[in-house]
């Protein structure tokens, strides 16, 4: 193939590659951005991404205990304090009110596993939380990815036609030989761009990486400042489903023995 002709072709493409490549890098800082500052506008919203114990159920129970509304016992049952019990006091958040709310409902004491697993006001009210922040995330577009593959894989099969027909035959003449030099230059860009291609730049300023996650929730961290006794028992009331009942309820005798 005649190398300025081939020169032509290969050097827009791949200067029309790494135009893309800074749109889509652009694009993506411009969606960290956005995401950070949902995230960041309620530190409820972050917590979801946490392991069970510091994610938002476990935070909106802490705020209840920091704010004098439940108390969590040995066993790890949470109860209203009189505080919690007035229907005039609420917790200022939708989750923590929902936990509350999810309280008042019960007339005995229970688990913060337990409401998680057996209320499902509670659950309904925490996904509609979550499904309403959400929603204002963007989104890709549908089969952008699928798109984005395509392409690389087109670019792949002309890399590899460009390198065949660029060694097919030896240029001869300065011009065809400046042509067959900027065609090879071009042809490292590619495979430069296909190599790096799929990978993340650097965070945006505010975001978290993934390896990092998100921050832990201000009431949690408050309570593991103030009463780690507490923060342990609300731990154990998580991973329990039920409440335990009193050992010297569980061993008193029957009638007739």
């Amino acid at each position: 193939m005649d190398p300025v002709t081939l020169a032509c072709i290969v050097v827009p493409l791949t200067a029309l590659l790494y135009v893309l490549r800074a749109l889509s890098h652009r694009r993506g800082r411009a969606e960290d951005e956005c995401r950070a500052a949902v995230l960041g506008a309620d530190p409820y919203r972050a917590a979801a991404g946490r392991r069970r114990v510091e994610d938002d159920a476990q935070a909106a129970a802490a705020r209840l205990l920091l704010d004098g509304l439940a108390t969590v016992d040995h066993r790890g049952s949470l109860s209203l304090t009189p505080s919690g019990a007035d229907p005039a006091r609420t917790a200022g958040h939708p989750l923590p009110d929902a936990l509350l709310a999810a309280l008042r409902r019960r007339t005995a004491p229970a688990t913060l596993g337990g409401i998680e697993l057996g209320d499902s006001a509670f659950r309904a009210a925490r996904q509609d939380f979550h499904t309403a922040w959400r929603a204002g995330l963007p989104r890709s577009g549908p089969g952008r990815g699928c798109f984005t593959a395509a392409c690389a894989l087109l670019f792949s099969g002309e890399t590899a036609f460009a390198a065949a027909a660029l060694l097919d035959t030896a240029p001869r003449g300065p011009l065809p030989w400046a042509a067959a030099v900027a065609t090879g230059l071009a042809l490292l860009l590619q495979l430069t761009w296909l190599d790096r291609y799929g990978r993340k730049g650097p965070p945006a300023a505010g975001s978290t990486s993934p390896a990092e996650g998100p921050a832990l929730h201000p009431a949690l961290a408050e309570l593991a400042s103030r009463d780690l006794l507490g923060r342990d028992r609300l731990r154990a009331s998580r991973h329990r489903s039920r409440r335990r009942r009193s050992r010297s309820r569980s061993a008193r005798p029957g009638p007739g023995t």
